[in-house]
């Protein structure tokens, strides 16, 4: 992997376990509840650099792993070993590693939908909830993957993703070109999206159809801006070169499992909870949010303007002014 030794703190790794957690952590404990920050898909820890760097010089304890079956913590090969009882298991086995009693836990993209399910399945543990751009959202009234199915299609890419192999064929074939074409800001004139809650239309083709996107991909064609430096992205780059994406991929495998075993599980989130909202998010808009509050009673929701699905590395200024805002209100330094 690429030297990130300028961006991260050294490397960590939780004792004992067939799965041995990698987080960077800065800031040191205190009376308020450290912050666990969970990257989303294709990411990694090293998507937190900046918020690390800010919260640590804020003076609170950070602490970012990289999650099962990214980076430096592999994955086991039994896909079932990737459902919502061990993703936020590892997180407790990370916290008792670290002899911390509760948390807030910050969580973009798949890691939104980790942290929401930490006050429902571990309440005893969870001082508090940050979703960006991933709102809460209650349990769907039929298996969700059917119902992406029918809205988008068979290639829309959450649904490509359920059968083995296919995507990472794609994903894996050009490394480069996959970050490259993932890790980019709003075409110039992109307005907001309606999301998933949207549907393509009578005899319309499949929609947010992204594997067969990057399949097609060309970077000398691409316009859009980069938010990455070129050793950034070679951090990437160098990652999922050397794990591949199945780890990733099957946290996805186990969206129909999840549904399943949350049949009797509560939905209702009693901590406080912040909900930072991205305006260009073409995936998880604003409008997603919408609601939220009669699932999470005590919710303050923001909005990052002008930032696309990448939130935290887009926009981290404007990111880490309303994480720290609402942590100095919400759980001030003794």
């Amino acid at each position: 992997m690429s030297d990130i030794s300028n961006a991260m703190p050294p490397v960590q790794f939780t004792a004992g376990e067939d799965v041995k957690i990698a987080f960077f952590a800065r800031g040191e404990r205190g009376a308020a509840p450290p912050v666990v920050l969970c990257h989303g898909f294709p990411e990694l820890a090293f998507s937190w650099r900046h918020q690390l760097k800010a919260l640590g010089d804020a003076g609170r304890w950070a602490i970012a792993p990289d999650q099962r079956g990214y980076g430096l913590t592999p994955g086991p090969a039994d896909v079932a070993a990737y459902d919502m009882e061990h993703l936020t298991g590892d997180l407790l086995r990370l916290l008792d590693h670290l002899d911390i009693e509760r948390a807030i836990f910050c969580g973009h993209d798949w890691g939104g939908a980790i942290v929401w399910h930490m006050p429902l399945m571990h309440p005893d543990r969870t001082a508090g909830v940050i979703g960006l751009n991933t709102p809460f959202t209650p349990r769907a009234p039929a298996d969700p993957i059917q119902i992406l199915r029918m809205r988008f299609g068979d290639a829309m890419y959450i649904v490509h993703f359920q059968t083995p192999g296919v995507a990472e064929a794609v994903l894996e074939a050009d490394v480069a070109k996959t970050m490259s074409f993932f890790m980019r800001r709003p075409p110039a004139g992109q307005r907001p999206s309606g999301g998933l809650s949207s549907a393509r239309a009578q005899g319309e083709g499949s929609t947010f159809a992204l594997v067969n996107m990057v399949a097609a991909y060309k970077l000398e064609d691409d316009r859009r801006e980069t938010f990455l430096t070129p050793e950034e992205l070679q951090v990437f780059v160098d990652a999922f070169s050397a794990s591949g994406f199945t780890g990733g991929i099957n946290w996805y495998r186990n969206i129909t499992r999840n549904w399943e075993r949350s049949r009797d599980l509560a939905q209702r989130v009693d901590t406080p909870a912040l909900m930072i909202t991205a305006e260009l998010d073409a995936v998880l808009p604003p409008s997603a949010a919408e609601g939220m509050e009669a699932f999470v009673p005590d919710l303050e929701t923001r909005m990052v303007v002008g930032s696309g699905h990448w939130t935290q590395q887009e926009q981290p200024e404007q990111t880490n002014r309303l994480i720290l805002d609402w942590l100095d209100r919400r759980f001030p330094l003794a």
